[in-house]
């Protein structure tokens, strides 16, 4: 066989690094119980007098009304997770979600809640803390001094002097105090409902993130983030599992149903860690399985890399859209090859979960290719489909899809899971969003989405972005802010998706050129399209105009009505309600008057202030979070009555009168905002304040 350049093995020995990486880490501990029963009971360490894994649910304590006792229970999974790695400096990302419950005594006080926990014992522990019954949820013993190694997401259903309130979301580290890592909840939570939790931690940020669902009629979600470094709490192997405990005074049942987890970092082999024999046996045949699997590797790689620089040659030269650059658009980025977050998939595989891709299984179509719905290893997902044949935008988008959003992690973006690089088609393999996208539910539905649904959905928004902008390494610029790229979850939470116009820029670069306009119209920055540049600003706009549509429940554009020659233009429209101080007639008719008036309102201004056609006009995305989460109008500009003028528009009549006083159209609408334009809106005659009589009388349908 005739030697191969030097370019061509050092290629060999990455691509072939890169697959052995994907070997090790999937040794990293992932599993998933839709239901925790007697069929699977043996998976699990249930610790406790009266912790019990029944037909379907692992029960920590139990419930009885003449035998209140001093109880502790906790459920565990036993096998160790590698949280972080002293030789590497390396830290794992991990998710958990679960479902679970509480059902306390009638007619007798609520006990005190449970957690999901980690905690040093490696092993499970013969015995649990002393005297840690009641208030101490079985995590810690009364008087630790913070020794104790443990890290706890509490659900705290009564307060105790150490409490920062009676029902709320809390993290504790090493201490059962949560002061200052918090969130209160309504009273009537937890307690006789069905809960949803999530938690996520970003090594990489540091993130540690709750969601609750808390079962409610209203689909309450709450939610907590707090930043912390779990290796300064934390040995670099711990054990996960849930906690609760009663006492003499207060009993409830607190109960698992569900339960999956999954960590990016492998367990490191340990001599001095006694395995069992079995676990010994599979680590060993996987050793084996592995040598094997890299010799056939390195067998089939030189071929595999002569074929793909073949193919790349050719569809070089037959590439009408080619630059001249000799590398591959389609190609995988190796830092994600080498990554720990999405992985390859085969062709086969996936046309198997498709049925060959058959139009029943396709979800939508968009500009760079089609979605189509899927089970790949016990998970449904949505497979997006980019034509190795389309367009050179179509190429970018694919590229900008795979590189940008792999290296993101946030419970309100849509997870990429893989990726496959066949041989005519490019797949991004997602998990699937089962309720589908929000403009499905604000003009396709028979049933209307409720207001307290709507706002959540803004709120994740929200902070799906502010991630983007702010809380990642690099400014994220999505560009393509729409309701059809908001995907809802099962319980309608947002999670902000199509990463395939996003672009990267340097916190404080501030404005990049866009290859060439895209977006879609109507959600387009004004700003954008004239220059052809983009930027937060450009995003923070597309934000705007989406929440005007989720509270006026309209379409962004319609045609005109017969007889008519005017486009409804939604932003427009609902700048003109403001002007006249009947924002809240804007609201969507559909609601019925069942919302929330000074939320509606609160939407709806801030909706504009960050769709102002004037950049220089509009809050950043914290600034219009931070008002959206904390409901403080008093903190939002008043705004021009009437929409300041488009400087992209053409052909408007005070175009010509504005030129004729030596203003050219470009500039109008771009001055600085007069220091009178910020009065705020309590103090603006002509708008009438959040929770005014007239919003009152909106509410109430008069």
């Amino acid at each position: 066989m005739a030697q191969l350049p030097c370019s061509l093995k050092c290629a060999t020995t990455q691509r072939v690094f890169f697959l052995s990486l994907f070997l090790y880490h999937a040794d990293s501990l992932s599993f998933r119980y839709d239901s925790i029963n007697t069929t699977n009971k043996v998976d699990f360490g249930a610790l406790g007098d009266d912790c019990n894994i029944s037909d379907h649910r692992a029960n920590l304590t139990s419930i009885s009304v003449n035998n209140y006792t001093n109880n502790i229970g906790r459920l565990v999974y036993p096998e160790p997770v590698q949280l972080w790695d002293a030789a590497t400096g390396e830290t794992a990302s991990f998710t958990t979600i679960f479902s679970f419950g509480m059902d306390a005594v009638p007619g007798q006080p609520v006990a005190h809640g449970m957690a999901f926990f980690l905690t040093s014992q490696v092993d499970v522990p013969s015995s649990l803390p002393a005297e840690s019954y009641g208030s101490y949820l079985g995590l810690f013993s009364p008087g630790a001094t913070g020794g104790d190694h443990v890290v706890a997401v509490e659900f705290d259903t009564f307060r105790d002097e150490w409490d920062p309130s009676d029902r709320h979301i809390g993290v504790d580290l090493n201490n059962i105090s949560s002061l200052g890592s918090y969130t209160t909840l309504p009273n009537d939570s937890f307690v006789g409902r069905v809960m949803s939790g999530r938690i996520d931690y970003n090594s990489g940020t540091g993130q540690l993130e709750v969601m609750l669902h808390n079962g409610s009629s209203d689909g309450a979600t709450h939610d907590l983030s707090v930043n912390v470094d779990l290796r300064s709490f934390l040995p670099e192997k711990v054990i996960v599992g849930f906690s609760a405990a009663t006492n003499s005074e207060r009993v409830a049942l607190h109960y698992v149903l569900s339960w999956s987890f999954s960590s990016s970092l492998p367990l490191v082999a340990n001599s001095s860690h006694k395995s069992q024999p079995r676990r010994t046996a599979v680590r060993l045949v996987a050793g084996v399985t592995v040598a094997t699997v890299l010799a056939l590797l390195l067998s089939t790689a030189v071929g595999v890399l002569l074929w793909r620089s073949r193919r790349q040659e050719q569809s070089a030269a037959d590439d009408d859209d080619d630059d001249g650059d000799d590398e591959d658009p389609w190609a995988i980025d190796e830092d994600l090859e080498s990554g720990s977050g999405p992985r390859p998939f085969q062709l086969s595989k996936l046309t198997a979960a498709t049925r060959n891709f058959c139009e029943e299984t396709k979800l939508g179509q968009g500009a760079s290719g089609s979605v189509y719905r899927g089970r790949v290893d016990e998970l449904d997902v949505a497979i997006k489909v980019f034509s190795r044949g389309g367009s050179a935008q179509g190429k970018r988008e694919y590229t900008a899809e795979v590189t940008v959003i792999s290296r993101l992690r946030h419970r309100n973006l849509v997870q990429l899971i893989g990726w496959c690089d066949g041989r005519k088609k490019l797949l991004l393999v997602y998990e699937l969003v089962p309720n589908g996208s929000l403009d499905r539910h604000l003009y396709g539905a028979t049933a209307v989405l409720p207001w307290p649904a709507r706002y959540r959905i803004i709120l994740g928004l929200g902070a799906a972005v502010l991630y983007l902008h702010e809380e990642w390494g690099q400014c994220v610029v999505h560009g393509d802010i729409k309701p059809s790229n908001i995907m809802l979850d099962e319980s309608f939470g947002a999670k902000l998706g199509d990463f395939g116009l996003a672009r990267l820029i340097d916190h404080g670069v501030g404005l990049q050129t866009m290859t060439a306009v895209a977006g879609t119209p109507g959600y387009l920055d004004p700003e954008c399209i004239a220059t052809g540049k983009a930027s937060s600003e450009s995003d923070v706009h597309s934000f705007g105009v989406v929440l005007v549509e989720v509270a006026t429940g309209r379409r962004l554009m319609a045609p005109p009505p017969p007889g008519d020659t005017r486009i409804f233009r939604l932003v427009e429209w609902a700048w003109g309600m403001y002007g006249r101080g009947a924002v809240l007639d804007a609201a969507d008719e559909a609601l019925c008057g069942e919302f929330d008036a000074r939320e509606v309102e609160l939407v709806l201004v801030i909706g504009l202030w960050c769709a102002h056609p004037d950049a220089r006009a509009r809050p950043s995305i914290r600034e219009a979070v931070e008002v959206l989460r904390s409901g403080m109008a008093a903190r939002v500009p008043a705004l021009p009555p009437r929409m300041p003028y488009d400087p992209t528009e053409k052909h408007v009549a005070e175009d010509a009168s504005k030129a004729k006083h030596g203003m050219s159209s470009h500039d109008y609408g771009r001055q600085p905002p007069a220091a009178d334009d910020y009065q705020t809106l309590s103090t603006t005659s002509s708008i009438p304040p959040v929770g005014s009589k007239q919003s009152v009388r909106l509410l109430s349908g008069r």
